[in-house]
């Protein structure tokens, strides 16, 4: 399964970013890609303004023409899309996210649920669930999953759509990577046993500096003395369509024989992690309920 990380910088407008991210989009498909993913909210270059009036006008319906575009666009190329968008909504716009298939098929859609509420997104409504696909592709389906950015730092997300049988996790993201963030994404793939591509803008967008990644999740081979690196790919800092091949087989022959994922949980020990009748003491006081 080739993924296409689309590292790109927007281009300043909503008509602008759809016309740069067609582009990008064919290049991926020459490059031989089977997925292309998007950054965050890419209909708007990642701009999430604090007066409501202003962000409803960047907002897109989920059924609209800027999303529909890359359906079209995926049935055309016959090559799956992970776009990204300011979603129209109520009370107000979401942080989401929709694959087509390579038949341009709408086969998972996920609105962030981990928003960033200390914030510029403070003014967003979250998503309320995870969601996992089986997504058409030219080797077979593979199962898939979406989290976005901050949703990363909560080892819950990549957990439960492992728990409904995601091999594959988009993570559209627009942040800094450093070695902290990019040691969780590596965890997320460690733990649960999964592949986690990540897209981000490269440096030239306010407060990201590119290196989008993919851990493979497959921490060591049979035949193999020591454990190798699952980081398969993490792009430098400039724009660019950053390609790499996740080895499905593999993957899955590993998760058959390892231990992490859902080998040996004990969930009848793990209540509290969903209780809402503890209030930990280093909860800010600020957070948004």
């Amino acid at each position: 399964m080739k993924i296409a990380l689309l590292q790109i910088l927007p281009a300043g407008s909503e008509e602008g970013n759809k016309i740069k991210g067609s582009e990008y989009c064919r290049r991926a498909k020459a490059a031989g890609a089977d997925v292309a993913l998007f950054p965050e909210m890419w209909n708007c270059g990642y701009r999430i303004p604090q007066d409501l009036a202003e962000l409803n006008r960047l907002a897109v319906p989920a059924d609209g023409g800027f999303v529909r575009t890359f359906a079209g666009l995926a049935c055309e190329l016959e090559m799956a899309i992970g776009i990204t968008f300011l979603e129209e909504s109520a009370p107000a716009p979401k942080n989401s996210f929709c694959l087509f298939d390579r038949f341009g098929r709408d086969v998972l859609r996920y609105s962030k649920v981990h928003t960033c509420d200390f914030g510029e997104e403070r003014v967003l409504s979250s998503g309320s669930d995870f969601y996992v696909c089986d997504l058409d592709t030219a080797e077979g389906p593979v199962k898939v999953g979406a989290m976005i950015c901050f949703d990363r730092e909560f080892p819950e997300s990549a957990r439960i759509l492992m728990l409904k049988g995601a091999e594959v996790i988009l993570a559209p993201n627009a942040c800094p990577m450093e070695i902290n963030r990019l040691a969780a994404l590596r965890s997320r793939a460690y733990e649960n046993m999964l592949a986690v591509a990540t897209c981000n803008y490269p440096l030239g967008q306010p407060d990201c500096n590119g290196h989008s990644t993919v851990f493979d999740g497959i921490a060591w081979l049979s035949d193999a003395p020591e454990s190798r690196d699952m980081c398969v790919l993490e792009a430098p800092e400039e724009e660019g369509i950053y390609l790499t091949k996740i080895d499905i087989s593999m993957l899955r022959e590993y998760r058959r024989g390892e231990v992490m994922g859902n080998a040996y949980r004990r969930p009848e020990k793990y209540g509290l992690l969903v209780s809402e009748k503890i209030e930990a003491p280093f909860i800010r006081t600020d957070r948004k309920r």
